[in-house]
């Protein structure tokens, strides 16, 4: 069987940042903490990797030590179904250090780039009247949380 995991690389907060994870998704869990033997190349005993699933998504986090670092060049996208959602989850990734960024963009307290973006937004852009979501886009590219009632008016208003 084919599978598709994503590896996340941390200095050493790959057990924080997983548990911080989990706990944003109520089917969120770890399914596996391993640890660094004697072969190293971190201290014997230390965090290796944390297995964990958001969403049915398989990712794993890694204590990797420094050097890499998170850009925006990957970013993890959460689809929420209500503003309630996005709201929650803008809140909970941004607080302890997090930095909001524009059109729904942000990167939490570990640094890592996500889009909290409501379902709706990918409705009214795909909408058929091409001047009702291009209305949308451009109210969502002011934006930096998006607001769902907001897109909902651009496109009643165009």
């Amino acid at each position: 069987m084919t599978e598709l995991t994503t590896n996340l690389w941390f200095d050493h907060q790959a057990e924080e940042a997983a548990t911080f994870y989990v706990s944003l998704f109520e089917d969120g869990r770890i399914t596996l903490i391993d640890h660094y033997g004697s072969a190293g190349p971190l201290p014997d005993g230390t965090v290796k990797t944390v297995s964990f699933e958001l969403a049915n998504h398989r990712l794993i986090a890694l204590n990797g030590g420094a050097g890499d670092t998170f850009n925006d060049a990957v970013s993890l996208m959460i689809r929420c179904g209500t503003q309630d959602e996005v709201d929650r989850l803008w809140e909970r990734l941004t607080a302890d250090g997090g930095q909001a960024g524009p059109c729904g963009w942000l990167k939490d307290r570990f640094g890592l780039s996500w889009q909290i973006v409501p379902e709706l937004l990918f409705t009214l852009v795909h909408d058929d009247d091409e001047a009702k979501a291009q209305a949308v886009m451009a109210a969502m590219l002011r934006m930096g949380k998006i607001d769902s009632a907001a897109l909902q008016a651009a496109y009643d208003a165009s």
